[in-house]
């Protein structure tokens, strides 16, 4: 079954057009951060970690596309003012998607994401998020490195996988 959801999901433009669609025009009208039930790709959502137990919890998060830096001003400013103060890292859509999400729910801890969609504004994202202190999670042997002192806010110290590979680190 994995294996044909990982097809479809492969030109979802084209295998899935009507479907699709519909999803991408739901999702904009949806908040930029949304807690959903359950995943829309389960294949790539259980490679990266998911099961469906309590304590995992799957967000979709929306980011704007395109370039974040704004063009330099080229006249009427003395040059002490053409510097353009406060614009964001060189960061991946991912990693910023992972990073909003882990803001907006403080007492989760990003375990991974993956792509879900985009079009012509956004880019979305499904992000697989485990609540630490959660009975469930202690126990669970692949999961409870999560609960480590030493593993909190790791999408902010760039310790996911999207995080690694903005860094240089994943090859």
């Amino acid at each position: 079954m994995y294996r044909y959801i990982q097809k479809l999901w492969r030109q979802p433009t084209k295998n899935m057009k009507e479907a699709y669609k519909e999803h991408l025009i739901e999702w904009r009208k949806e908040a930029a951060v949304v807690r959903i039930a359950k995943p829309t790709r389960l294949d790539r959502a259980r490679n990266l970690g998911y099961r469906a137990k309590q304590g995992i919890v799957v967000v979709r998060a929306r980011v704007r596309k395109g370039v974040t830096k704004r063009p330099a001003v080229t006249h009427a400013r003395r040059p002490k003012r053409h510097v353009m103060l406060k614009l964001p890292v060189a960061k991946s859509k991912q990693r910023i998607a992972e990073e909003r999400s882990a803001r907006k729910y403080p007492n989760m801890e990003v375990l991974n994401s993956y792509w879900v969609g985009d079009d012509g504004k956004s880019e979305f994202y499904e992000i697989i998020m485990v609540d630490p202190n959660h009975p469930g999670i202690f126990r669970d042997r692949n999961l409870n490195f999560l609960c480590k002192k030493t593993a909190t806010r790791r999408v902010h110290r760039g310790l996911t996988s999207a995080g690694k590979k903005s860094r240089g680190i994943r090859k």
